[in-house]
């Protein structure tokens, strides 16, 4: 079956987002320089999870309150609470507050700084 294997992050100011993203998560970029790209290596250990790309913005970033218009990428944390005060420390700002999925766990959105929405999820079976 065919699987998601790659994700973008689009931004007004790569080098920007791509330190968020670092500090928020830990990941590693590398810059491309011939292309103007950036990889995104996600890998924390044998966990499994796919790598990105960040690149300039070919247009104007999102408007507060637009409806999203794209795939949307949710992140594993061991923490919505510490991930979510993270992000908006960092610059980020609430999309959608944390909730429960019961059973499941916890969830919450954010948008970088750049206006791009992601979700946080923290695995929680007792979750209400």
């Amino acid at each position: 079956m065919p699987r998601v294997a790659h994700f973008e992050i689009h931004a007004s100011e790569p080098e920007k987002i791509a330190a968020f993203y670092t500090e928020l998560f830990g990941w590693k970029m590398q810059h491309l320089a011939h292309i103007d790209y950036w990889l995104i290596d996600t890998a924390h250990g044998d966990e499994p999870g796919i790598n990105g790309g960040l690149l300039k913005r070919q247009g104007p970033k999102p408007v507060d309150g637009q409806a999203v218009n794209a795939h949307m990428c949710t992140v594993n944390v061991p923490s919505v609470d510490a991930y979510f005060a993270r992000a908006q420390k960092l610059g980020g700002s609430v999309a959608l507050p944390k909730m429960a999925i019961p059973g499941v766990g916890w969830v919450a959105y954010v948008k970088d700084p750049d206006g791009n929405i992601f979700g946080l999820h923290q695995a929680d079976a007792n979750a209400k």
